[in-house]
């Protein structure tokens, strides 16, 4: 089971990582409440919640358990997933995120993201998503990067009163305390160059998860599973026992 981050939807996942995968597997790549086709999000609502959600999905598709893999909001809501409802695990990725806490450090960056979209225009937004969440070398070296993400992002509705109760319940986040509990096999992959959520939250997740595997993509941005999905699915498929 797939996660995605805030702001996010099932379409940013790419078509490249999915096929990698789903040669090894049967997946599902779900909506957080609010986005697209999911339930209203007309109150506020935390991370854990999220992860009830996420159990809930896991249900309905009649499995038992699955492995799940969760991206910045979605790495958090697979914490809490791993926490509240341990038999439906039956391993964990972490990817570009943080388990939040006093320790935990999210940038200017993020915050300045969340504000252009909070302002409701659309292309400052997008501008402004696109250079928070990929490297510069990305950014510059591959051909038609801003168009390809700006049709992919628009390609499902995220409203915006979401898009700030999601960024609130990550900002609440904090599994710290809880994550040492955590007994099924967890992969975290970061961006070195990450500037929405700094490199070194994976390195305190790896402090909290002690027999997690720690991967860090050299020179990569937040949306590391855009800018390497060879390398991403790999080490999925390998964590994951495929």
């Amino acid at each position: 089971m797939l996660i995605h981050g805030m702001a996010a939807h099932h379409d940013l996942w790419g078509d490249e990582l999915l096929s990698a995968l789903e040669a090894r597997f049967d997946i599902v790549a779900y909506d957080h409440r609010g986005i697209g086709r999911g339930d209203r999000a007309d109150e506020p609502f935390t991370v854990a919640d999220l992860a009830d959600d996420a159990a809930a999905v896991i249900e309905s598709v009649g499995w038992t358990d699955a492995h799940v893999a969760g991206m910045s909001l979605g790495g958090m809501v697979t914490q809490e997933l791993a926490i509240r409802h341990p038999d439906v695990v039956r391993s964990i990725a972490l990817g570009c995120t943080w388990a939040g806490g006093p320790e935990g450090v999210i940038s200017e960056t993020s915050r300045r993201m969340v504000e252009a979209i909070a302002t409701r225009d659309v292309e400052h937004g997008l501008r402004t998503s696109f250079e928070a969440n990929f490297s510069r070398r990305y950014a510059t070296e591959v051909p038609g990067a801003r168009e390809i993400y700006r049709r992919r992002a628009l390609s499902v509705k995220v409203p915006v009163p979401v898009v700030l109760m999601q960024w609130a319940a990550a900002q609440a986040h904090d599994t710290t305390a809880s994550l040492g509990a955590v007994d099924v096999p967890a992969l975290i992959m970061h961006g070195t160059a990450d500037a929405g959520i700094p490199v070194e939250n994976a390195l305190r997740l790896s402090e909290l998860l002690p027999a997690a595997q720690l991967e860090l993509f050299e020179g990569v941005g937040h949306l590391l599973w855009w800018e390497d999905p060879e390398r991403t699915a790999a080490l999925l498929i390998a964590q994951s026992g495929g």
